[in-house]
């Protein structure tokens, strides 16, 4: 496992701009929130590359601003807009594939817009393919406010798709629900493909690595029994840090506790 913080910390600071900050601080490991459509494109594209080189920065995915739409353009029966999902995404995924991004970050659909389970797996099964077709993986986030805050929503999406449902564990959200982080990671297993982190305890769910009283320890011992050994990701709010490189400390310890317990690569 390896440690990282995602831009989305920094907002509202403008994409690129939270890129370089992170990385000047020593951040090797990023993911990218995509704020708006421009962000795909010259001149904010060729920034993103030129800050990766100049730094050296890994970028494992992506997360889009999409997600408020994606209930209206995924999960519904009108089919003219799930195509022009898909083609829009391909834009992502072309981005994705300059930074040498794998993972693809989806909210799903909400409760006020109710479909099948049957059909929301469809839907995901025609991302995951159009992914798939740019070397990129679609992965099903654990969202409080959307149909895939319930673990047994998730279980049985990976019962009904097999190899192709790929999830990202994020922990703050999994409080929120009323789910327990270990217990998603036991029941996800190899299916988790990617982690968003923030420490859990009394002072709330959203808190820097170390400041809460959550079992780390086992949760990345769950972790690591299913073999997962991809990336964490810091992913805090502006009021959990005082300072980017107070955020990026936080990234540091982060990843020296990983190392010390034998789970870091």
């Amino acid at each position: 496992m390896r440690a990282g913080v995602s831009t989305a910390c920094l907002y509202p600071l403008e994409a690129e701009k939270a890129f370089r900050s992170l990385a000047e601080n020593g951040v090797a490991l990023t993911e990218i929130f995509v704020n708006s459509d421009c962000e795909l494109h010259d001149p904010y594209l060729s920034e993103f590359l030129a800050i990766q080189k100049e730094y050296g920065v890994t970028v494992c995915s992506v997360h889009p601003y999409t997600c408020g739409i994606e209930p209206m353009m995924l999960f519904t029966e009108y089919e003219r807009r799930l195509e022009d999902m898909l083609k829009y995404y391909g834009r992502f995924f072309e981005f994705m594939n300059k930074l040498g991004a794998e993972f693809f970050v989806l909210h799903g659909n909400k409760p006020q817009n109710p479909c099948s389970d049957e059909f929301y797996f469809e839907r995901f099964a025609a991302v995951q393919r159009r992914a798939e077709s740019y070397g990129v993986t679609v992965v099903q986030e654990n969202v409080s406010r959307c149909t895939s805050r319930s673990l047994d929503f998730l279980k049985k999406m990976a019962a009904a798709l097999g190899d192709a449902a790929k999830f990202v564990l994020d922990t703050k959200q999994a409080h929120r629900s009323g789910e327990d982080p270990v217990e998603i990671a036991e029941a996800l297993g190899t299916h988790i493909a990617h982690v968003h982190f923030s420490d859990y305890g009394a002072k709330g769910d959203c808190l820097k690595f170390g400041e809460g009283e959550y079992d780390n320890l086992k949760l990345f011992t769950a972790l690591k029994k299913s073999g997962y050994d991809g990336s964490v990701i810091i992913e805090l709010y502006s009021n959990g840090y005082d300072s980017p490189a107070d955020l990026c400390e936080s990234c540091r310890k982060l990843g020296g506790f990983l190392e010390k317990h034998g789970f870091a690569q």
